[in-house]
């Protein structure tokens, strides 16, 4: 029998705000040889970025990591604004937050995000969505990423509920498989109809002013 639901745990990126990093890596390549799509794949999968996220080096650090990797004519005070300025509001992510706006009544509401300090200040100072979280989770200050399985077991922990008693949804399947793994109620985010069937099927009945109630 599956347990009432009392968490609603979130996604960050491209749930509540949208970003592009083609934005920062086209900016960037004016200042070094490499290609956009090259500075993009950077940004991604480099150790450096995993690290960044993580909390193991600094700001300044992974801006020397890059600088040497990319061969980069910018200072860091250049850097820090082309690095941030990635992130947009979408329609979608207007409709999660007025969402989850309206759902922090009746449930505790949660974030879960890998993200490095500057992209959380950035957004902190010029998008209002951490405002309607009980809880928030950030990789850099935990020390883990996603999907890393310990990750989820602090989430847990900390909220003090059962795994089975967490509706939790983010964009990427791999993220969620390993929620699912430690008994979870997770859910890919494709889009917000889709969001608001999942949490039907969790009995979660969102009333119809949720979906205006936006920033």
């Amino acid at each position: 029998m599956r347990r009432e639901i009392k968490v609603l745990l979130f996604d960050l990126g491209r749930v509540l705000v949208d970003f592009d990093h083609s934005r920062s890596a086209e900016r960037i390549a004016v200042f070094c040889s490499k290609a956009p799509r090259q500075i993009y794949d950077l940004f991604f999968e480099s150790g450096a970025t995993i690290d960044f996220e993580s909390g193991k080096i600094t700001p300044e650090d992974f801006y020397l990591q890059v600088k040497q990797m990319l061969d980069l004519k910018l200072s860091y005070d250049s850097f820090e604004p082309i690095w941030n300025e990635i992130f947009f509001l979408s329609a979608k992510n207007r409709s999660v937050f007025g969402l989850v706006n309206n759902l922090r009544a009746n449930y505790k509401t949660a974030l879960l995000s890998n993200i490095n300090i500057l992209h959380y200040e950035y957004l902190k100072k010029n998008f209002p969505v951490f405002g309607v979280f009980d809880r928030i989770f950030l990789s850099f200050q935990m020390g883990l990423i996603k999907p890393d399985k310990e990750i989820y077991n602090l989430v847990i922990r900390d909220l003090g509920v059962s795994p089975q008693e967490i509706f939790y949804t983010d964009d990427r399947p791999e993220l969620v498989q390993s929620a699912k793994s430690l008994g979870i109620q997770g859910y890919v985010f494709t889009n917000f109809g889709q969001l608001i069937n999942d949490l039907k099927d969790n009995g979660i009945i969102p009333w119809p002013r949720c979906v205006n109630d936006s920033f």
